[in-house]
């Protein structure tokens, strides 16, 4: 989806003056159409988890009723699976081996994954600093996934995605989606995940496969508590 100007200082939550010097001093991913300044929704959500900035979404008029749940993030996990020594020096290496893992469905080709995972990382990185990366198609509907598919992997090396902070990469959080929509949730919610001390500690240590599932859903479970509470009263 193309954002305006306007899109996106609402969902940013700073002025339209401000996104326009962003745009000038080439911090903010924008493109030109029939002479306006656009945004790709995903390039800027991403762009927002990069830079820690909280986002402001207004409910949608076209969905009536209550809200449906986000994806959950530990079942995305379950479909494309835990990694753990994935081989790789480079950026580009690291990308062909996560591409042949098994957790990638059997109707998406390896080498035009591969393409689209190293178009997007030209375009800007994916990682977005301590150590983490989500890289994914810049396009999720181009791979045509049923459900929402997320592989997880560590690396045997730490490896250069070009992180704001400078620091290189130990784990990644490969991003697979039907939609654009599910794609933005479930980088929410691995946004969400990695504000937990606990999970971060997980990370870092290289977790068994069956110690992080159940941390995340605990987390799930700890957060439809509250909502559980409210429809009680």
């Amino acid at each position: 989806m193309q954002l305006t100007i306007r899109d996106a200082a609402r969902l940013l939550q700073v002025s339209e003056k401000t996104i326009y010097r962003w745009i000038r001093k080439g911090e903010l991913p924008a493109f030109r159409f029939h002479d306006q300044y656009r945004f790709n929704e995903v390039e800027l959500e991403e762009w927002a988890a990069r830079h820690r900035r909280p986002l402001c979404r207004a409910p949608s008029p076209e969905e009536p009723g209550p809200p449906i749940p986000p994806p959950s993030l530990a079942d995305a996990i379950r479909r494309g699976g835990i990694y753990y020594r994935l081989e790789g020096r480079t950026r580009d290496q690291v990308l062909k081996s996560i591409v042949a893992l098994p957790g990638i469905p059997r109707s998406i080709g390896s080498p035009a994954l591969f393409e689209m995972l190293r178009t997007r990382e030209r375009i800007a990185a994916t990682a977005i600093g301590g150590g983490i990366a989500i890289p994914h198609p810049r396009h999720p509907l181009a791979l045509g996934v049923e459900e929402p598919t997320v592989l997880l992997c560590f690396l045997e090396q730490e490896v250069d995605f070009g992180a704001l902070d400078g620091k290189p990469v130990h784990t990644l959080f490969l991003i697979l989606s039907p939609t654009v929509q599910a794609h933005l949730q479930t980088l929410s919610r691995i946004g969400f995940v990695l504000q937990d001390p606990a999970f971060r500690k997980l990370l870092e240590r290289k977790a068994m496969r069956e110690a992080i599932l159940a941390r995340l859903d605990a987390l799930r479970a700890r957060e439809a508590a509250p909502a559980r509470g409210r429809g009680a009263a």
